[in-house]
Protein backbone atom coordinates (compact mmCIF):
# COMPACT_ATOMS: atom_id res chain seq x y z
CA UNK A 1 0.00 0.00 0.00
CA UNK A 2 1.28 3.17 -1.20
CA UNK A 3 1.85 5.99 1.03
CA UNK A 4 -0.16 9.08 1.36
CA UNK A 5 0.46 11.92 -1.18
CA UNK A 6 -0.92 14.45 1.41
CA UNK A 7 2.26 16.61 2.39
CA UNK A 8 0.64 18.55 5.31
CA UNK A 9 0.42 15.00 7.20
CA UNK A 10 2.61 14.34 9.85
CA UNK A 11 4.22 11.24 10.56
CA UNK A 12 2.09 9.78 13.36
CA UNK A 13 -1.37 10.95 11.51
CA UNK A 14 0.12 8.95 8.03
CA UNK A 15 0.62 5.96 10.16
CA UNK A 16 -2.72 6.35 11.97
CA UNK A 17 -4.61 6.48 8.19
CA UNK A 18 -2.59 3.93 6.75
CA UNK A 19 -3.77 1.86 10.14
CA UNK A 20 -6.93 2.72 9.73
CA UNK A 21 -7.03 1.80 6.25
CA UNK A 22 -6.06 -1.48 7.10
CA UNK A 23 -8.43 -2.24 9.59
CA UNK A 24 -11.90 -0.49 7.89
CA UNK A 25 -11.13 -1.70 4.46
CA UNK A 26 -11.75 1.62 2.59
CA UNK A 27 -9.86 1.96 -0.43
CA UNK A 28 -9.96 5.33 -0.84
CA UNK A 29 -7.54 7.07 0.85
CA UNK A 30 -9.44 11.06 1.05
CA UNK A 31 -11.95 9.14 2.89
CA UNK A 32 -10.12 7.49 5.39
CA UNK A 33 -8.54 10.85 6.17
CA UNK A 34 -12.37 12.27 6.58
CA UNK A 35 -12.72 10.02 8.64
CA UNK A 36 -10.16 10.46 11.05
CA UNK A 37 -10.09 14.28 10.34
CA UNK A 38 -13.83 13.91 11.98
CA UNK A 39 -12.40 12.78 14.79
CA UNK A 40 -9.84 14.25 15.18
CA UNK A 41 -7.71 11.57 14.49
CA UNK A 42 -8.60 9.20 16.97
CA UNK A 43 -8.47 6.07 15.85
CA UNK A 44 -10.39 4.13 18.17
CA UNK A 45 -13.29 6.63 17.73
CA UNK A 46 -12.81 6.44 14.48
CA UNK A 47 -12.75 2.35 13.79
CA UNK A 48 -15.65 2.33 16.58
CA UNK A 49 -17.67 5.13 13.72
CA UNK A 50 -17.24 2.62 11.11
CA UNK A 51 -18.22 -0.08 13.33
CA UNK A 52 -21.63 1.37 13.91
CA UNK A 53 -22.46 2.40 10.31
CA UNK A 54 -21.77 -0.97 9.51
CA UNK A 55 -24.48 -3.07 11.96
CA UNK A 56 -26.84 0.14 10.98
CA UNK A 57 -26.09 2.87 13.20
CA UNK A 58 -25.84 5.89 11.65
CA UNK A 59 -22.43 7.62 11.70
CA UNK A 60 -22.50 10.84 13.99
CA UNK A 61 -20.83 12.56 10.86
CA UNK A 62 -23.17 10.90 8.75
CA UNK A 63 -26.69 11.61 9.41
CA UNK A 64 -29.95 10.29 7.42
CA UNK A 65 -31.00 12.99 5.24
CA UNK A 66 -34.25 13.97 6.56
CA UNK A 67 -37.49 15.98 5.08
CA UNK A 68 -36.25 19.96 5.74
CA UNK A 69 -38.61 22.09 8.07
CA UNK A 70 -39.05 25.56 6.80
CA UNK A 71 -38.87 28.12 9.30
CA UNK A 72 -40.23 31.82 8.25
CA UNK A 73 -38.34 34.61 10.46
CA UNK A 74 -38.57 38.00 10.20
CA UNK A 75 -36.13 38.58 8.32
CA UNK A 76 -37.09 35.84 5.78
CA UNK A 77 -34.25 33.90 6.81
CA UNK A 78 -34.85 30.26 6.31
CA UNK A 79 -33.42 27.36 8.64
CA UNK A 80 -33.94 23.47 8.33
CA UNK A 81 -33.25 20.86 10.22
CA UNK A 82 -31.21 17.48 10.28
CA UNK A 83 -31.11 14.35 12.62
CA UNK A 84 -27.71 14.69 15.16
CA UNK A 85 -26.17 13.37 18.31
CA UNK A 86 -24.71 15.89 20.18
CA UNK A 87 -23.60 16.17 23.62
CA UNK A 88 -25.06 12.51 25.16
CA UNK A 89 -25.63 13.65 28.36
CA UNK A 90 -27.55 16.77 27.02
CA UNK A 91 -29.46 14.81 24.77
CA UNK A 92 -30.40 11.75 27.27
CA UNK A 93 -31.71 14.41 29.61
CA UNK A 94 -33.84 15.89 26.82
CA UNK A 95 -35.07 12.78 26.04
CA UNK A 96 -35.97 11.21 29.75
CA UNK A 97 -37.55 14.73 30.54
CA UNK A 98 -39.68 15.58 27.31
CA UNK A 99 -38.15 19.09 26.92
CA UNK A 100 -36.46 21.02 24.19
CA UNK A 101 -32.69 21.06 23.89
CA UNK A 102 -31.05 24.20 22.77
CA UNK A 103 -27.68 23.76 21.58
CA UNK A 104 -25.17 27.04 21.46
CA UNK A 105 -21.72 26.43 19.34
CA UNK A 106 -19.30 29.15 19.74
CA UNK A 107 -17.00 30.50 17.21
CA UNK A 108 -14.18 31.82 19.50
CA UNK A 109 -12.89 33.66 16.60
CA UNK A 110 -16.25 35.29 14.73
CA UNK A 111 -16.72 38.55 14.94
CA UNK A 112 -20.39 38.24 16.54
CA UNK A 113 -19.78 35.45 18.80
CA UNK A 114 -18.89 38.13 21.86
CA UNK A 115 -21.64 40.85 21.07
CA UNK A 116 -24.34 37.30 20.77
CA UNK A 117 -22.97 36.32 24.53
CA UNK A 118 -22.91 39.89 26.25
CA UNK A 119 -26.53 40.88 24.51
CA UNK A 120 -28.12 38.59 23.30
CA UNK A 121 -27.65 35.03 24.89
CA UNK A 122 -27.26 37.23 28.76
CA UNK A 123 -30.59 39.52 28.26
CA UNK A 124 -32.77 38.71 30.80
CA UNK A 125 -35.66 37.85 29.05
CA UNK A 126 -33.84 35.09 26.81
CA UNK A 127 -32.42 33.76 30.12
CA UNK A 128 -35.62 33.29 31.80
CA UNK A 129 -37.19 31.77 28.68
CA UNK A 130 -34.24 29.56 28.50
CA UNK A 131 -34.40 28.39 32.06
CA UNK A 132 -38.10 27.91 31.77
CA UNK A 133 -38.62 26.16 28.82
CA UNK A 134 -35.76 23.99 27.51
CA UNK A 135 -32.85 22.96 28.82
CA UNK A 136 -29.48 24.52 27.66
CA UNK A 137 -25.85 22.80 25.91
CA UNK A 138 -23.07 25.28 24.62
CA UNK A 139 -19.62 24.83 23.84
CA UNK A 140 -16.62 26.43 21.87
CA UNK A 141 -16.11 24.07 18.40
CA UNK A 142 -11.96 24.79 19.32
CA UNK A 143 -12.91 21.88 21.96
CA UNK A 144 -13.26 18.36 20.85
CA UNK A 145 -16.95 18.13 22.30
CA UNK A 146 -18.15 20.89 20.39
CA UNK A 147 -15.87 19.87 17.19
CA UNK A 148 -17.64 16.88 16.83
CA UNK A 149 -20.91 18.47 16.97
CA UNK A 150 -20.33 20.67 14.59
CA UNK A 151 -19.46 18.26 12.24
CA UNK A 152 -22.94 16.55 13.24
CA UNK A 153 -24.78 19.64 12.44
CA UNK A 154 -22.60 21.41 9.73
CA UNK A 155 -23.30 24.43 10.90
CA UNK A 156 -22.39 27.28 7.92
CA UNK A 157 -21.63 30.62 10.15
CA UNK A 158 -21.94 31.75 13.54
CA UNK A 159 -23.52 32.28 16.16
CA UNK A 160 -25.17 28.71 15.44
CA UNK A 161 -28.32 27.57 17.66
CA UNK A 162 -29.70 24.12 16.99
CA UNK A 163 -33.43 23.17 18.79
CA UNK A 164 -33.79 19.55 19.51
CA UNK A 165 -36.38 17.51 20.84
CA UNK A 166 -37.84 13.49 20.77
CA UNK A 167 -39.96 13.44 17.64
CA UNK A 168 -41.28 10.24 16.21
CA UNK A 169 -39.39 8.52 18.86
CA UNK A 170 -35.85 9.73 18.15
CA UNK A 171 -33.75 13.25 18.99
CA UNK A 172 -34.13 15.83 16.42
CA UNK A 173 -33.32 18.90 15.30
CA UNK A 174 -36.15 20.90 14.51
CA UNK A 175 -34.70 24.20 14.06
CA UNK A 176 -31.62 25.97 13.48
CA UNK A 177 -30.50 29.62 13.81
CA UNK A 178 -27.64 30.79 12.05
CA UNK A 179 -25.80 34.55 12.96
CA UNK A 180 -26.47 37.42 15.06
CA UNK A 181 -29.88 37.87 16.27
CA UNK A 182 -31.32 40.12 18.70
CA UNK A 183 -33.16 38.94 21.99
CA UNK A 184 -36.34 39.75 20.76
CA UNK A 185 -36.30 37.91 17.42
CA UNK A 186 -34.29 34.77 19.64
CA UNK A 187 -37.49 34.64 21.82
CA UNK A 188 -39.79 35.05 18.67
CA UNK A 189 -38.21 32.34 16.79
CA UNK A 190 -37.55 29.79 19.76
CA UNK A 191 -40.70 30.28 20.95
CA UNK A 192 -42.08 30.08 17.36
CA UNK A 193 -40.31 26.57 17.25
CA UNK A 194 -41.30 25.01 20.41
CA UNK A 195 -45.21 26.49 19.83
CA UNK A 196 -44.70 24.50 16.60
CA UNK A 197 -43.47 21.41 18.02
CA UNK A 198 -45.08 21.45 21.15
CA UNK A 199 -47.67 18.89 20.13
CA UNK A 200 -45.20 15.99 19.65
CA UNK A 201 -44.12 16.29 23.06
CA UNK A 202 -47.79 16.10 24.22
CA UNK A 203 -47.97 13.06 21.90
CA UNK A 204 -45.26 11.70 23.56
CA UNK A 205 -46.15 12.25 27.17
CA UNK A 206 -49.44 10.75 26.53
CA UNK A 207 -47.68 7.54 25.04
CA UNK A 208 -45.28 7.40 27.94
CA UNK A 209 -48.28 8.13 30.28
CA UNK A 210 -50.12 5.29 28.69
CA UNK A 211 -47.06 2.99 28.05
CA UNK A 212 -46.90 3.68 32.26
CA UNK A 213 -50.11 3.07 33.36
CA UNK A 214 -50.40 0.14 31.30
CA UNK A 215 -47.07 -0.98 33.08
CA UNK A 216 -48.61 -0.03 36.72
CA UNK A 217 -51.88 -1.91 35.37
CA UNK A 218 -49.62 -4.71 34.41
CA UNK A 219 -48.10 -4.71 37.23
CA UNK A 220 -50.66 -4.46 39.86
CA UNK A 221 -51.95 -7.51 37.99
CA UNK A 222 -49.06 -9.45 38.69
CA UNK A 223 -48.54 -8.49 42.23
CA UNK A 224 -52.55 -9.86 42.31
CA UNK A 225 -51.73 -12.73 40.74
CA UNK A 226 -48.44 -13.54 42.86
CA UNK A 227 -50.78 -12.75 46.03
CA UNK A 228 -53.57 -14.71 45.04
CA UNK A 229 -50.94 -17.89 43.94
CA UNK A 230 -49.13 -17.22 47.36
CA UNK A 231 -52.57 -17.37 48.99
CA UNK A 232 -53.64 -20.22 47.23
CA UNK A 233 -50.37 -22.38 47.79
CA UNK A 234 -50.72 -21.12 51.37
CA UNK A 235 -53.94 -22.34 51.94
CA UNK A 236 -52.47 -25.70 50.20
CA UNK A 237 -49.76 -25.96 52.29
CA UNK A 238 -51.88 -25.82 55.81
CA UNK A 239 -54.35 -28.31 54.07
CA UNK A 240 -51.32 -30.77 53.54
CA UNK A 241 -50.36 -29.83 57.28
CA UNK A 242 -53.90 -30.66 58.23
CA UNK A 243 -53.94 -33.69 56.09
CA UNK A 244 -50.92 -35.08 57.86
CA UNK A 245 -51.51 -34.36 61.06
CA UNK A 246 -55.29 -36.11 60.68
CA UNK A 247 -53.08 -39.01 59.65
CA UNK A 248 -50.23 -38.71 62.06
CA UNK A 249 -53.31 -38.93 64.45
CA UNK A 250 -54.75 -41.89 62.90
CA UNK A 251 -51.61 -43.65 63.04
CA UNK A 252 -51.13 -42.55 66.61
CA UNK A 253 -54.71 -43.66 67.86
CA UNK A 254 -53.92 -46.94 65.42
CA UNK A 255 -50.72 -47.39 66.94
CA UNK A 256 -52.24 -47.10 70.75
CA UNK A 257 -55.14 -49.40 69.50
CA UNK A 258 -52.32 -52.18 68.21
CA UNK A 259 -50.52 -51.73 71.94
CA UNK A 260 -53.72 -52.20 73.87
CA UNK A 261 -54.38 -55.25 72.07
CA UNK A 262 -51.14 -56.48 72.50
CA UNK A 263 -50.98 -55.63 76.33
CA UNK A 264 -54.35 -57.30 76.90
CA UNK A 265 -53.27 -60.39 74.86
CA UNK A 266 -50.03 -60.74 76.83
CA UNK A 267 -51.87 -60.20 79.85
CA UNK A 268 -54.40 -62.78 78.83
CA UNK A 269 -51.96 -65.14 78.24
CA UNK A 270 -50.50 -64.31 80.97
CA UNK A 271 -53.27 -65.56 83.11
CA UNK A 272 -53.65 -68.88 81.42
CA UNK A 273 -50.17 -69.79 82.55
CA UNK A 274 -50.78 -68.31 85.88
CA UNK A 275 -54.21 -70.66 85.86
CA UNK A 276 -52.53 -73.20 84.52
CA UNK A 277 -49.41 -73.77 87.06
CA UNK A 278 -51.80 -72.97 90.26
CA UNK A 279 -51.13 -76.45 92.73
CA UNK A 280 -54.78 -78.81 92.65
CA UNK A 281 -57.56 -77.18 95.50
CA UNK A 282 -57.48 -79.32 98.10
CA UNK A 283 -60.34 -81.22 99.32
CA UNK A 284 -62.35 -79.61 102.13
CA UNK A 285 -61.62 -81.96 105.02
CA UNK A 286 -57.69 -81.49 104.76
CA UNK A 287 -56.68 -80.34 107.97
CA UNK A 288 -53.59 -78.65 106.39
CA UNK A 289 -56.30 -76.48 104.14
CA UNK A 290 -56.77 -72.84 104.84
CA UNK A 291 -60.31 -71.64 103.45
CA UNK A 292 -60.34 -68.53 101.92
CA UNK A 293 -62.93 -65.97 100.90
CA UNK A 294 -61.87 -63.23 98.69
CA UNK A 295 -63.96 -60.14 98.56
CA UNK A 296 -63.13 -58.11 95.10
CA UNK A 297 -63.18 -54.78 93.54
CA UNK A 298 -66.51 -55.22 91.87
CA UNK A 299 -68.35 -56.68 95.10
CA UNK A 300 -68.20 -60.21 93.84
CA UNK A 301 -66.97 -62.97 96.14
CA UNK A 302 -64.30 -65.64 94.87
CA UNK A 303 -63.61 -68.83 97.49
CA UNK A 304 -61.14 -71.22 97.18
CA UNK A 305 -58.82 -73.46 99.51
CA UNK A 306 -55.64 -73.71 99.60
CA UNK A 307 -52.85 -75.06 101.45
CA UNK A 308 -50.68 -74.14 104.96
CA UNK A 309 -47.68 -74.54 103.00
CA UNK A 310 -48.26 -72.53 100.29
CA UNK A 311 -46.65 -69.68 99.60
CA UNK A 312 -48.68 -66.50 99.49
CA UNK A 313 -47.66 -66.30 95.74
CA UNK A 314 -50.17 -69.24 94.70
CA UNK A 315 -52.95 -66.78 96.56
CA UNK A 316 -51.58 -63.70 93.93
CA UNK A 317 -51.33 -66.24 91.13
CA UNK A 318 -55.16 -67.66 91.61
CA UNK A 319 -56.33 -63.98 91.75
CA UNK A 320 -54.33 -62.99 89.02
CA UNK A 321 -55.85 -65.46 86.79
CA UNK A 322 -59.51 -64.67 87.74
CA UNK A 323 -61.34 -62.58 84.64
CA UNK A 324 -62.47 -60.77 87.15
CA UNK A 325 -59.37 -59.75 88.97
CA UNK A 326 -57.87 -56.33 88.19
CA UNK A 327 -54.68 -56.26 86.42
CA UNK A 328 -52.88 -54.78 89.50
CA UNK A 329 -54.03 -55.45 93.42
CA UNK A 330 -52.69 -56.11 96.46
CA UNK A 331 -54.60 -58.63 99.12
CA UNK A 332 -55.36 -57.07 102.87
CA UNK A 333 -56.16 -59.43 105.72
CA UNK A 334 -59.20 -57.42 108.05
CA UNK A 335 -57.74 -58.91 111.53
CA UNK A 336 -55.16 -57.26 112.15
CA UNK A 337 -55.24 -55.09 109.10
CA UNK A 338 -52.84 -55.71 107.10
CA UNK A 339 -51.37 -55.87 102.90
CA UNK A 340 -49.78 -59.55 102.60
CA UNK A 341 -46.85 -59.70 100.60
CA UNK A 342 -48.36 -61.71 97.67
CA UNK A 343 -44.98 -60.94 95.39
CA UNK A 344 -41.77 -60.19 96.11
CA UNK A 345 -40.00 -57.08 97.54
CA UNK A 346 -37.60 -55.87 99.09
CA UNK A 347 -38.27 -56.86 101.95
CA UNK A 348 -40.02 -59.76 101.39
CA UNK A 349 -37.44 -61.48 98.29
CA UNK A 350 -39.42 -64.71 98.74
CA UNK A 351 -43.42 -64.41 99.71
CA UNK A 352 -43.77 -66.22 102.91
CA UNK A 353 -46.47 -69.34 103.27
CA UNK A 354 -50.27 -68.95 104.42
CA UNK A 355 -48.90 -70.12 107.34
CA UNK A 356 -45.95 -67.63 108.07
CA UNK A 357 -48.41 -65.25 107.24
CA UNK A 358 -50.68 -66.11 110.43
CA UNK A 359 -53.54 -67.31 108.56
CA UNK A 360 -55.84 -69.69 109.85
CA UNK A 361 -58.57 -72.61 108.38
CA UNK A 362 -60.42 -69.66 107.32
CA UNK A 363 -59.93 -66.02 105.82
CA UNK A 364 -61.72 -63.41 104.36
CA UNK A 365 -59.25 -61.23 102.60
CA UNK A 366 -59.86 -58.10 100.58
CA UNK A 367 -58.83 -57.59 96.93
CA UNK A 368 -57.55 -53.64 96.70
CA UNK A 369 -57.43 -52.30 92.73
CA UNK A 370 -54.17 -50.94 92.06
CA UNK A 371 -54.54 -50.45 88.05
CA UNK A 372 -55.25 -46.57 88.42
CA UNK A 373 -51.86 -45.76 90.78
Amino acid sequence: MAAPEEQDLTQEQTEKLLQFQDLTGIESMDQCRLALEQHNWNMEAAVQDRLNEQEGVPSVFNPPPSRPLQVNTADHRIYSYVVSRPQPRALNDAKRELRFLLVYLHGDDHQDSDEFCRNTLCAPEVISLINSRMLFWACSTNKPEGYRVSQALRENTYPFLAMIMLKDRRMTVVGRLEGLIQPDDLINQLTFIMDANQTYLVSERLEREERNQTQVLRQQQDEAYLASLRADQEKERKKREERERRRRKEEEVQQQKLAEERRRQNLQEEKERKLERLPPEPPADDPESVKIIFKLPNDSRVERRFQFSQSLSVIHDFLFSLKESPEKFQIEANFPRRVLPCVPSEEWPTPPTLQEAGLSHTEVLFVQDLTDE
